[in-house]
């Protein structure tokens, strides 16, 4: 069965506190692109190590492949 995209959206992605959550990972991302950390399509991702995208500091952020970030168990 194919995803509905559309309804995806609609019933996920559109909610304010999910946007939010996509600003600040699109946030540190950025950041570390600003820093040198990642280039666009390199496979490394931003890792929050306590799973809050909202924590910005620099201590809970590090840089790590994208099989890497995967890998870890999901936080809740």
């Amino acid at each position: 069965m194919a995803r509905d995209y559309k309804k995806e959206y609609a019933n996920y992605h559109s909610k304010p506190e999910q946007k939010r959550r996509r600003a600040h990972r699109n946030w540190s991302r950025r950041q570390a692109e600003m820093s040198g950390l990642v280039e666009k399509g390199d496979g490394r991702e931003v890792h929050h190590n306590d799973g809050n995208p909202a924590n910005r500091s620099s201590s809970n952020r590090k840089v790590l492949s994208r099989h890497a970030n995967r890998s870890l168990p999901k936080q809740s």
